[in-house]
């Protein structure tokens, strides 16, 4: 079998939503200036019908047998950089040889060991994981080693959500309601808010715990918005909360040192690792000693081919890996193969993924707070062409 082509396009469709898609969102690390500190959430795109415009880009991978592998949602920059610089290496490789075709990308790619060369890798890889599993007539989990179990916990990440107490009791019931057992949320307020931001964070923590009780996990995340000394200062106000952790209080490059300081010194578990890309990245957090739980995503840290890496090098550090939700579909795939000590938690981000897997037939979906596995080949994804509107070439 050898690759034909690769396919790159863009669809678009529009989806139902009454209200507000997005009503809040969290702090950013440029909020450290005044101007961006206060600009509001982004706003999806509106039809003259009321619906939101969804525009979703995917890559698909062709062979001279017929089996095709397809991966997203990806961005237009990750097509260009696939089209351009990954396809004249790949074209006429064997697409189950995986491990082949990532190194040939990665030491192509000197300038390109992370961000969006990186993630356009990462896509790859995933578009010839789901085809190897079409080949096989298997689920991805199956080819990697599992199942470790039939069905996976999740916990129901709330991005997008008013942080109005009210607002938030509601939806905390609403996701326990549903069957969840753990809730992640994401603050608004940082270092430079002063008294009032600190107020206004420990008033999200106090409500959620109020509101699940004592048997629902909660988790806050800082996205990459602290400090060392702010983190240290919090971690010791939200310990009578309880939180299963604070995810990701420094920024990337400064987490490894940062983290290491605040595990030192927080009651708190810190999660984080998710804006860190390939096995070397998230070794380097071991090493040093920065996290309790790891985030590698699989469509950005190096695709199924390296998060396997990185769990077997995580498993010897005994410390736990819980993806970054970008994708649902590839994380339960890799979740399924690895022990449960090892990957104990689905991240599913209730918002984002109305998004994500919108053109998808048959979206992966928590019931009761669980995913139970299927046996649908490949990623067990595909496309539905009745959402389909328009579909244009990326590259």
């Amino acid at each position: 079998m050898k690759i034909t082509a690769i396919r790159l396009f863009q669809l678009e469709g529009a989806m139902p939503f009454e209200g507000e898609f997005w009503e809040e969102r969290l702090i950013r690390p440029i909020d450290v200036y005044p101007e961006h500190r206060a600009e509001g959430p982004q706003h999806l795109p509106r039809r003259a019908d009321g619906r939101y415009v969804i525009r979703s880009g995917f890559i698909e991978v062709q062979t001279d047998e017929g089996v095709t592998g397809l991966a997203g949602p990806i961005t237009a920059d990750q097509a260009t950089i696939i089209a351009q610089q990954f396809a004249p290496i790949v074209m006429g490789e064997d697409p189950r040889a995986t491990e082949r075709i990532w190194d040939k990308i990665y030491r192509s790619q000197v300038h390109g060991r992370g961000g969006v060369a990186m993630m356009a890798l990462s896509a790859l890889d995933c578009a010839l994981w789901d085809l190897k599993g079409k080949w096989a007539g298997a689920p991805v989990y199956r080819l990697l080693g599992g199942p470790t179990r039939t069905e996976i916990p999740a916990y129901a990440s709330a991005l997008g959500f008013s942080l109005e107490p009210e607002r938030v009791r509601e939806r905390a019931r609403m996701i326990v309601a549903q069957g969840y057992r753990a809730t992640k949320w994401f603050f608004r307020h940082g270092p430079y808010d002063g008294p009032e931001g600190v107020r206004r964070n420990l008033e999200l923590a106090r409500t959620l715990r109020e509101t699940v009780g004592d048997d629902v996990d909660i988790m806050l995340d800082a996205w990459m918005s602290w400090n060392v000394p702010y983190t240290i200062a919090m971690a010791k106000r939200l310990a009578e909360y309880n939180p299963r952790w604070i995810e990701e209080p420094m920024m990337a490059d400064k987490e490894r040192e940062g983290c290491a300081l605040i595990r030192r010194a927080s009651p708190v578990p810190i999660a984080t690792g998710e804006h860190q890309y390939t096995r070397w990245g998230l070794k380097g957090l071991m090493d040093s000693g920065s996290a309790d739980i790891l985030q590698p995503d699989i469509y950005w840290a190096g695709g199924i081919s390296e998060v396997m890496k990185i769990c077997a090098i995580a498993s010897t550090y005994d410390l736990p890996v819980i993806p970054h939700g970008h994708s649902v579909p590839a994380s339960v795939q890799l979740i399924a193969a690895q022990p449960i000590n090892t990957c104990p938690l689905l991240e599913y981000l209730i918002k984002w993924n109305e998004i994500h897997q919108f053109f998808f037939k048959e979206p992966v979906k928590p019931v009761n707070g669980v995913v139970r596995l299927t046996e649908k080949p490949g990623m067990g994804v595909e496309i539905d062409e009745s959402k389909v509107i328009e579909r244009r070439d990326l590259a």
